[in-house]
């Protein structure tokens, strides 16, 4: 049982309206925003915050930023993240190869060295006590520049509030996201968990 219930999708216009990113990104809205409309500010400064993140500015193609995601979600344990993040990187454009044998990234000839430095950051930034040190971090300026460094550790670091919101709030998952997480991570030890 979710700590508070999500408002109704049609509740607050305004984050509506702004929540149709999602629609690319998910197909749906996630219960977390409808959830933060009952703090309209929060749920619209929310979206704002990721459609900023999320955005292609660098060569962080969106699918990366996804996988980068969902790693940092399944470090930290929450199964509602994992199911919408991999579910999101497939909408652009993992493959089935890439996905399914993501934590097998560092043995890989599916993931550039960049990406795996990438992944390597999501990893240990997402970690308590946070384990980010002076390997990573010259891993990091040797494949990526400095703007693509802070794009790859704002969706480490959006995905951390995501991670606390969801797992606290025991969000109900919606059912595209129990399909995804049923469908691309059967192979792993996802459940639903506490999200129904």
């Amino acid at each position: 049982m979710p700590l508070v219930n999500p408002l109704a999708s049609d509740a607050n216009e305004e984050v509506i309206e702004l929540a149709k990113f999602f629609n690319e990104t998910l197909g749906f809205c996630p219960n977390s925003v409808l959830t933060m409309q009952h703090r309209p500010g929060i749920a619209k400064a929310f979206i704002n915050l990721n459609m900023a993140i999320m955005a292609n500015e660098g060569r962080v193609t969106a699918e990366q930023k996804r996988l980068i995601g969902y790693i940092t979600s399944a470090n930290t344990g929450c199964r509602y993240c994992e199911a919408h993040t991999i579910l999101a990187a497939e909408r652009y454009g993992g493959t089935e190869q890439r996905l399914a044998n993501i934590w097998s990234f560092r043995e890989s000839n599916l993931y550039t060295e960049a990406e795996k430095a990438a992944f390597e950051l999501a990893l240990a930034a997402s970690s308590v006590p946070n384990a980010v040190n002076d390997e990573i971090t010259a891993q990091m300026h040797e494949y990526w520049d400095e703007g693509e460094i802070v794009e790859i550790l704002a969706v480490i670091s959006l995905f951390g509030y995501l991670n606390r919101w969801n797992d606290s709030m025991s969000t109900t998952m919606e059912t595209g996201a129990v399909d995804a997480g049923e469908r691309l991570l059967s192979e792993s030890t996802w459940t639903r968990g506490k999200h129904i």
